[in-house]
């Protein structure tokens, strides 16, 4: 497997969280919670070499003395409706955000995306794009949106995903081994729905919901 693509958590807390992700048993409320707290971890780990600018701060017991701080705008890019749960807590985490939806809905025959939604503006060069993916199983969805974004000049690219399996780790470093992917944990395998097995079900309805059919 690409290791130069893929970012896995070493943080036991991380570890802690995703197994209560995983059970069964985690009601809806705790399962949202535990997202959050998720996306806000792997944001310190994802977004740890953005640039930075020196800028006077007045402490105190000081006057202009010198301070960091960030000089990028993150765009944002939830791949609906599952990624739009990181959301919140990376516009918390990051001092500045543009707030940019994709609408990817897989095809249960062929396991491909068709999108439905493209909320990208016409110009990303020059920005860095985060994609907001919970779960990256054949990693159909976000070779499709990094396509996208590639499209409109995006060249800083990375990739937040709770769980990710290995051959969709494996498809995106294929088609573009220049963006990374942080994840909070890593399967192995899929099961023949294309399935992340052990995963966790279905992220978008118990974050959700069933959506009305």
């Amino acid at each position: 497997m690409p290791t130069n693509t893929v970012s896995i958590s070493p943080s036991p807390l991380v570890a802690h969280y995703v197994a209560e992700l995983r059970d069964e048993r985690t009601d809806q409320h705790r399962f949202v919670a535990l997202a959050t707290q998720l996306a806000s971890m792997l944001g310190y780990e994802a977004f740890a070499d953005l640039a930075t600018v020196s800028a006077p701060v007045t402490t105190p017991v000081a006057r202009d003395d010198q301070a960091k701080k960030i000089a990028d705008e993150v765009v944002l890019v939830p791949i609906l409706r599952a990624g739009l749960s990181l959301v919140p807590a990376l516009q918390n985490l990051l001092p500045s955000t543009r707030l940019c939806c994709v609408g990817l809905r897989r095809n249960e025959v062929t396991l491909q995306p068709d999108i439905y939604l493209d909320g990208l503006p016409e110009d990303l060069s020059g920005c860095v794009v985060a994609i907001l993916d919970p779960m990256l199983a054949t990693g159909g969805s976000l070779n499709a949106t990094i396509a996208m974004a590639k499209e409109r000049g995006a060249h800083d690219i990375r990739a937040l995903c709770l769980i990710a399996a290995v051959p969709g780790v494996e498809a995106v470093a294929k088609e573009h081994p220049d963006v990374r992917i942080f994840v909070a944990a890593l399967d192995e395998v899929l099961n023949e729905h294309g399935y992340i097995v052990p995963g966790l079900g279905d992220a978008g309805d118990r974050l959700f919901g069933q959506p009305v059919r």
